[in-house]
Formats: C-alpha cells, sequence, structure tokens
C-alpha cells in the first residue's frame, strides 16, 4: 500500500512539474511578443479591415478594451508557438504507461492532430474570412457604414477559429473509432449520406447565417472524412502485418509494467 500510494504521489508530482513547464514555455513567448501586440491583433484584423471602405476603422466600446483586446490575441498566439513544446510535456507524462503498439500510433496521431488543427485555422484565415467579410459587405445596404467592435470581432474569429480547427480533426477521430472497434470502415461508407447531411446541419449552426461560409465548412468536413476512411483502412492494413511480429516480443510491450500474461 505504502509503495502505491509513493507511486501515486511521484506521478503527481511529475504531472505538476511537466504543467509548470508548459505554463512557463507559454509565459515566455508571450513576454516576448508584448511589445508587438499591437502588430499582432492588425494583422488578425487585416481579413477584416481589407473589406472595409477606405478610411473606415473598428471601433471599441469599452474603456480598456483596446488594451485587453490585443492582449488576448499575443495570449492565444503565444499558446500556438508553444503548442509544440506543451504536447511534448504532455507525451513524455503519458508515454511511459502506453504499450509499445500504442506508443507508435499515439505520437504521429499527437503530432497529426496539431498539424490538423493549425491547418484548419490557416485555411480559416487565408481563405474563409475573406470571402465570409467580402460577402457581408457586398450584401449590406449602402446606407449602412460598418465598424464592427473589436472584442466582438475577437469573438468571431476565435469561434470559426475553433470550428475549422476541430473540422479538420475528423481523419483522426475516423481512425480512432475504427481503432477502437466502435464502427467498421464498412459502416462509415454505409453512413456517408447522413454525415453529409450532419456536416451542413453543423455547418448551418457554426457559421455566420450565409451559404459561403456554411459550404467552406461542410465541403471540407465531407472530404476529411472520406481522408479519415483512407487512412483508417491503411492503418488497418498496417497493424495487420505488423500483429504477428508484435505477440513474439516478450519484454518491450510496456516500459515499466509486467506483460499482461504475466510473463
Amino acid at each position: 500500500m505504502s509503495e502505491l500510494q509513493e507511486t501515486f504521489i511521484s506521478h503527481l508530482v511529475e504531472l505538476r512539474d511537466r504543467l509548470l513547464r508548459a505554463m512557463v514555455a507559454v509565459i515566455v513567448v508571450f513576454v516576448c511578443l508584448m511589445p508587438w501586440a499591437g502588430e499582432i491583433y492588425d494583422l488578425l484584423a487585416r481579413p477584416m479591415m481589407n473589406t472595409l471602405p477606405e478610411g473606415t476603422h473598428m471601433i471599441a466600446t469599452g474603456v480598456v478594451t483596446p488594451f485587453f483586446v490585443p492582449v488576448k490575441v499575443t495570449m492565444m498566439v503565444s499558446f500556438v508557438l508553444a503548442l509544440p513544446f506543451v504536447l511534448y510535456q504532455a507525451w513524455a507524462f503519458i508515454a511511459p504507461g502506453l504499450y509499445a503498439h500504442e506508443r507508435r500510433l499515439g505520437l504521429p496521431l499527437v503530432l497529426g492532430s496539431t498539424l490538423l488543427f493549425l491547418l484548419g485555422m490557416a485555411f480559416c484565415y487565408f481563405f474563409v474570412f475573406g470571402t465570409v467579410f467580402k460577402f457581408i459587405a457586398e450584401f449590406a445596404p449602402k446606407s449602412i457604414v460598418p465598424a464592427p467592435d473589436i472584442e466582438q470581432y475577437l469573438s468571431f474569429v476565435m469561434t470559426l477559429f475553433i470550428a475549422f480547427g476541430l473540422t479538420f480533426e475528423v481523419p483522426v477521430a475516423v481512425i480512432l473509432l475504427v481503432k477502437a472497434g466502435v464502427v467498421s470502415i464498412a459502416k462509415l461508407r454505409e453512413i456517408r449520406p447522413y454525415v453529409i447531411v450532419g456536416a451542413f446541419v453543423i455547418a448551418a449552426i457554426i457559421t455566420p447565417p450565409d451559404v459561403v461560409s456554411q459550404f467552406m465548412l461542410a465541403v471540407p468536413m465531407c472530404l476529411l472524412y472520406e481522408v479519415g476512411i483512407l487512412l483508417a483502412k491503411f492503418v488497418g492494413k498496417r497493424d495487420a502485418g505488423s500483429g504477428e511480429s508484435e505477440r513474439v516480443e516478450p519484454g518491450l510491450d510496456r516500459l515499466d509494467a509486467p506483460e499482461p500474461d504475466g510473463k
């Protein structure tokens, strides 16, 4: 019982150290970027500013809003830049408790999901924002001069960033469902029509009330669903080919734990 408590406490101490290192990394990047907080927000606001009439600017309705909104944006950028180190700390904590085949699958999934999330954010910034803001500007009555509030703009773009980032995680979700045995590849192909309808429903709920942004979220979701099916099929074939060799590795299945069969 004493050994179990010591092991539990040592894991808690290691978890604390890993979290502190990740937080310190984010804070260090944040402190380094703070002198350019205004420029970072201007970069985020560029897609909107490019669609506004010449001479029009965003507004800040709160007294401290011009300070806090750029700080929030800088914190978000700092977390994204420090994300590789943060994920490394998470991986270093959980990897010793995984089987060898779980480590071989887990690391590519972590790296792939991170890359896909960042790709979703980049797709949203470079393609979606410009298209949506241009559509809204052209649809607006000529008697209206748009002057978006910077805090509402930040909330809007953060919602779309998260929506598109999660959308690009669809292949990872499909692979995990197949690997866990929750659903088969044949079943995924069978429910394809329902997935397409569901993608457009989700896009209609999350995105602004215009057809353009709805299509720009739903279509990638459907395409990434197909990519996930292909990747799941490939991973299944690879695991089937290496399954026999994994069964004859007597001492390498776990780093710090005995074999499940007691050998």
